[in-house]
């Protein structure tokens, strides 16, 4: 009973922060924190930055030891501020995945998606080597960490669907999930309703927060959540599938495509989905 109420009021913590901050940013009206959809409306950024900071403060009043709630704060905000990083800065580079940006890293140019992959990737392993007392699972931990995040924003590529990937995975009883759950259905329906976007600094946020709550729901083989799938065997499954979802990106968003034009007509939200 006690865990439970305990998660309950990370979740509460999350709901709380994302709603109050998002409500603050709104009323700004800085021009690189807006942008124009592919329905040509014009939707705010600020969903991210509020869904960043609920998630994290969400983990911060999690059970579990304080090392560990540590390290997950420093994952999702350094996800997020490099999200934050290629939102701002890289708004108009029209270069996408892994291949061009490596690309141009190769031909001496740094892209800020660059800088969000290498950023990310190297939070993600520092947050799973203060997670982990060994350093291989650390760094399996790490890619976790940060090929959840990188997923959670292939996804995000259409109203509701990042948002609600994470509302349903929530839901679904991984532990640790909870704040970022909350922070993400509070948001949802500014989302789904194209008044706002997560953008890359709040896909990129709750994605860490999920892969850091995936990760320790790993190394806990009790309850009803990843099944078998425990311990070092159960990162490396995880790293695996995150991997080759990284190299099937395209096909991940196009499947997300189709499902937010599902969720937005079943919610009644008229409009061309996408971002």
């Amino acid at each position: 009973m006690g865990e439970n109420v305990s998660r309950a009021v990370a979740g509460l913590v999350g709901a709380g922060v994302a709603a109050g901050v998002y409500e603050v940013l709104s009323r700004r009206t800085d021009a690189s924190w807006r942008r124009t959809n592919h329905a040509g409306r014009t939707v705010t950024l600020y969903a991210g930055p509020a869904a960043a900071l609920g998630a994290a403060a969400g983990i911060a009043a999690a059970p579990g030891p304080a090392r560990e709630r540590a390290a997950g704060v420093l994952a999702v905000l350094a996800a997020a501020g490099c999200g934050a990083y290629d939102d701002l800065v890289g708004a108009d580079d029209p270069r996408r995945g892994f291949r061009a940006h490596l690309g141009a890293l190769r031909g001496g140019g740094v892209t800020s998606g660059a800088v969000k992959l290498f950023g990310i990737g190297a939070a993600g392993v520092l947050a799973g080597l203060l997670i982990e007392e060994r350093v291989v699972d650390g760094v399996l931990t790490g890619v976790v960490i940060a090929g959840t995040a990188h997923l959670v924003n292939l996804v995000d590529v259409g109203p509701g669907v990042a948002a609600g990937s994470v509302v349903l995975l929530g839901a679904s009883g991984l532990p640790g999930a909870f704040g970022s759950m909350a922070a993400a259905a509070v948001l949802a329906p500014a989302d789904l309703g194209e008044r706002a976007m997560l953008g890359d600094t709040g896909a990129h946020g709750l994605g860490a927060a999920l892969g850091v709550a995936l990760a320790r729901r790993c190394g806990r083989p009790s309850g009803r959540f990843v099944g078998s799938l425990a311990g070092r065997t159960g990162r490396v499954a995880l790293a695996a599938g995150l991997v080759a979802s990284a190299a099937n990106g395209e096909r991940i968003s196009s499947v997300a495509r189709r499902a937010s034009g599902v969720l937005r007509r079943a919610a009644g939200v008229a409009g061309v989905p996408g971002r």
